[in-house]
């Protein structure tokens, strides 16, 4: 039986974080009134002209830096004509001749363990198209111009990788990585990165390439594994049956499960290139380029090694930490806080987690401030509150960001230390308790827990299970 082996190249578009559209003025705020955020650049008015948005340089070349491209220090916009309902001006400004960034690479750990290079042919600059709206009931559909203009950059890879797990390995690198950068927030389900599979198959052992295809509509991890192993198996059936595979762009149907034919897949030459007129060329001094090159942040793996080395935490806390910007910086933020990099990596790896998970929430939702975070671990290792009343003012920071201080103040949460007042406590619990007293002194040992349970009820659960613990056993023995 035949084995075949599945090439895979990604086109990753990501929306940059700019707060104005790359070439006119206009909010690139996510939502919004239809066709409120436009003006007659982003909405194609003849006789309008763009102007470059020099940060949208910078991210560019803030990504090129750190997936290891070659910088085009020349380089200039081109105008890609096609007709669409969603595309104003019915051409797009983008790069062709000379992108912004070449020749690159990424390192992904494959299944096995190793470690894997995945190429990257280009990175280019250019605008987003609107968005159309279909009507389910009617036969209509209408446009917004919202996100025309919206700047993007394009990151082509070369087709390096040969399976969904090496697709998914190299987009989430990706994204934490642009993340880390700040150059965008990489929501998927807000379309502010959308991948498109090229994807073909070709017998095991051999070079020659077969016939790709291209699968858009892709806004989930989850579907593009699903749309790769699809697409695959529908390929195989095809050369397995002695058909032939068509060059074309299909849109994958994640509720079906299924793939269709949108249109036969378009060469440049289709979209009859040619120097953008309305842009001038873009020039990458020396100079601009180090200054960029000087403000690039620590990214993941670099940091990642840090955290063990300085923070002395474990590795896997150390990766569920780094794995997301914000956690990273709050983490960072509140050890240089409270000095204590061990018991905040706690509250994250499981207090934060676990609300998370219960409110089905993103750590970039996370609201409370590292400052807060900081005087709750204060408080515990202070023994003002116990372990049970932490977590309890934890969920109020989590929910509301509160002041911890404050809150124990005004809601008497603090821990009873008066050793008198708790000493009495205890021996009324005790005189109360006449069998699991009798069974601690025939051996059961367990029955202590029984009496430090009463005894925290006893004081609202704001004594110190330590210090109960001691006077008990004194008491009893």
């Amino acid at each position: 039986m035949k084995q075949f082996e599945t090439v895979i190249g990604l086109e990753v578009h990501v929306e940059l974080a700019t707060k104005t559209k790359i070439f006119c003025s206009c909010s690139t705020e996510f939502g919004g009134e239809p066709n409120s955020h436009t003006c007659p650049v982003c909405t194609g008015m003849p006789g309008s002209l763009p102007v470059l948005n020099k940060q949208v340089v910078e991210y560019a070349i803030a990504v090129g830096l750190a997936t290891n491209c070659k910088i085009t220090q020349n380089c200039k916009f081109d105008r890609k004509n096609y007709f669409y309902p969603d595309n104003p001006q019915n051409y797009q400004i983008s790069q062709l001749y000379l992108p912004i960034c070449r020749d690159g690479w990424i390192e992904v750990e494959t299944e096995d363990g190793g470690k894997k290079k995945v190429g990257i042919h280009e990175i280019h600059m250019e605008e987003d198209a609107g968005k159309l709206i279909h009507d389910e009931w009617g036969e209509n559909s209408l446009v917004d111009f919202n996100r025309s203009g919206v700047p993007l950059i394009e990151i082509v890879s070369e087709p390096d990788m040969r399976s969904a797990d090496e697709v998914i390995a190299y987009l989430e690198k990706l994204r934490l990585m642009i993340q880390y950068l700040g150059a965008s927030d990489c929501k998927l389900q807000e379309g502010s990165m959308r991948a498109d599979v090229n994807l073909s198959v070709r017998e095991a052992g051999t070079e020659e390439f077969g016939t790709r295809t291209e699968m858009k509509n892709l806004n989930s991890f989850k579907a593009i594994r699903r749309a790769i192993e699809g697409e695959r198996e529908r390929q195989i059936d095809l050369i397995e049956a002695g058909e032939k595979v068509v060059q074309e762009t299909r849109r994958w149907d994640d509720a079906k499960e299924y793939s269709y034919a949108m249109r036969s897949k378009e060469d440049a030459q289709d979209y009859r290139y040619f120097p953008e007129p309305d842009l001038v060329p873009v020039i990458i001094s020396d100079e601009w380029l180090q200054e960029i090159k000087s403000r690039q942040p620590e990214l993941r793996t670099e940091k990642l090694e840090r955290y063990k080395k300085e923070f002395q935490i474990p590795e896997y806390d150390a990766n569920i930490i780094t794995s997301n910007k914000r956690l990273a910086d709050i983490f960072e933020e509140t050890t240089a806080i409270c000095k204590n990099p061990k018991k905040v990596s706690n509250w994250l790896m499981v207090e934060t987690m676990r609300l998370l998970k219960e409110h089905e929430m993103e750590p970039e939702q996370i609201t409370f401030s590292p400052e807060n975070l900081a005087k709750l671990i204060q408080l515990t290792d202070d023994r003002a509150i116990n372990s049970s009343v932490a977590k309890e003012v934890f969920e109020k920071i989590f929910a509301e960001d509160i002041d911890p201080e404050a809150y124990v103040e005004e809601n008497g949460l603090k821990t009873v230390s008066d050793d008198g007042a708790l000493r009495s406590t205890i021996e009324k619990v005790i005189a109360d308790n006449p069998q699991s007293v009798e069974d601690y002194h025939n051996g059961k040992k367990k029955a202590i827990g029984f009496l430090v349970g009463q005894t925290m009820k006893a004081m609202q659960g704001k004594a110190d299970p330590a210090m109960v613990n001691q006077i008990l056993a004194e008491l009893l023995n």
